[in-house]
């Protein structure tokens, strides 16, 4: 038995080069740095976050305002710190909005503050905190000029 011949031209080369080398690297290079751009993103998106602020306790003091106590952990106490917090009414609506400033200390901070609300609040919260302390909040004074 003899082996078949293919007829010339209708299936192309039996030789195909792939990609040259170069072309390889590049595209290697390229989803190495994508890759790691998508891991430092992710990571300052969904890592630990440098202030971390919990409510501990609640009480509506009246119609009015709202008694709320927080505990703030921070990766460097050192620092000033601002807060905001939130007061909801019966139906989940926000009744009032505060921001705090959590001065600098040893360790864990524990910050007691009165939010008025417009409604009888039921319920307090941590809405988030920053190191960005407006300026209003500071307790430095800055010099005019």
């Amino acid at each position: 038995m003899t082996a078949r011949q293919l007829p010339e031209g209708r299936y192309g080369s039996r030789s195909r080069r792939g990609p040259n080398r170069w072309v390889r690297w590049s595209l290697f290079a390229v989803a190495l740095v994508v890759s790691t751009g998508a891991s430092i993103i992710g990571y300052n998106n969904l890592g630990n976050p440098p202030i971390d602020a919990n409510r501990l306790t609640y009480r509506a003091l009246d119609d009015n305002s709202l008694r709320i106590t927080l505990e703030v952990r921070r990766d460097s106490p050192s620092r000033p710190a601002v807060c905001v917090v939130r007061a909801k009414s019966l139906d989940g609506t926000e009744t009032g909005r505060k921001e705090i400033l959590v001065p600098p200390s040893e360790g864990t901070a524990h910050p007691v503050t009165v939010v008025t609300t417009s409604a009888p609040p039921v319920s307090g919260s941590v809405h988030g905190c920053s190191y960005n302390v407006p300026e209003y909040l500071s307790t430095t004074t800055r010099p005019s000029g």
